[in-house]
Formats: C-alpha cells, structure tokens, sequence
C-alpha cells in the first residue's frame, strides 16, 4: 500500500500539507508562546561560542542582530528560527515537487509552479502572522522561505538529471 502512495505521489502531497498545516499553527501563535530562549537557557547556561558569535553582527528586518544588542539566548534563538523558515519551505517544496512530478512529466514546469506556489504560501503565511497579536511579519521571511523553496526546486531538479539517465541505463541492460 505504501509502495503504491510513493509510486503515485499522494505520500508526497501528504507530507506537503503536514507542512503547510504546521506552519499555519506556528504562524498563529504569539511570539511569546514559541520562544526558545527559556530552553536555551537551561540547555545553554555555560553560553558556548559566546565569544566567537560576539564578533558577527548584521542587520535583518531593519534590525540588529547580534549579541551584543539583543543577547546571547535571542541570537542563538534568531539562527534557529531562520533556519526552520529555510527548511520547512525546504520540506515542503520538496515533496511538492516530488509528489507532483509523479503525476506531471515536464519538470521545469513543476519546478517553476512549485516554487511559485511556496513562495505565494509563504506570503499567506507572513500575512497570517500580520493578524496574530505579538508577531511581525517580515517581507526578509518570505525571501528566506522562498530561498529555501528554490534550494529543494533546483537540488531535486540536480538529482533527477543526475540520476535520471543512470535509471535508463541500468534499463537497457
């Protein structure tokens, strides 16, 4: 049965929405009910590579990021919000991708509406946060997610091509 739902693409389109559903609920959450900087904290109290992280300092939404201006735990807890942005867009736009190509062959289509549809999620998502009390929204958040959309569009694409004409080789045999 599993084989079935790989083959055909619904296990993928499954995953997808298992994404887009936990991002709808972490977007309608106050900022406060998801920090980290309380696990941070107690996982993190001796601060390793405080010193190290000290010395990087840039500017993201109009804001400082650093540990000076916002502290240790919320610099820690910026990279690790930033990098689940990246990769549930990454997630995401993969299984869209794998999961539509099973039922579309042209894949620089796919490629191309399946970017464009995590994109214009991301979009949704970053308005959904504009209405939720306590959150931001960031036009820099839809780059990022976007970014990441791209990086599973064109690494799959890379894949395929890559492991495409192996596939019909090993057929011809």
């Amino acid at each position: 049965m599993l084989q079935k739902q790989l083959r055909n693409g619904n296990f993928y389109w499954l995953v997808a929405l298992v994404m887009m559903g936990i991002l709808f609920y972490s977007s309608s959450q106050p900022y406060e009910e998801q920090s980290l900087i309380p696990l941070l904290e107690k996982w993190l109290a001796s601060k390793p590579l405080e010193s190290r992280l000290s010395g990087i300092a840039f500017t993201y939404g109009g804001k400082e990021v650093s540990v000076a201006y916002s502290g240790y735990f919320a610099f820690v807890e910026f990279f690790i919000r930033k990098g689940a942005h990246f990769f549930t867009y990454f997630i995401m736009s993969w299984s869209l991708f794998v999961g539509t190509s099973k039922k579309m062959s042209e894949y620089f289509f796919v490629a191309v509406l399946v970017w464009l549809a995590a994109t214009g999620y991301a979009a949704l998502d970053e308005y959904h946060q504009m209405l939720t009390s306590g959150r931001s929204p960031l036009f820099q958040d839809i780059l990022l997610d976007s970014v990441g959309a791209l990086t599973a569009v064109l690494g799959t694409l890379l894949w395929l091509q890559l492991f495409k004409g192996k596939g019909k080789k090993r057929k011809k045999r």
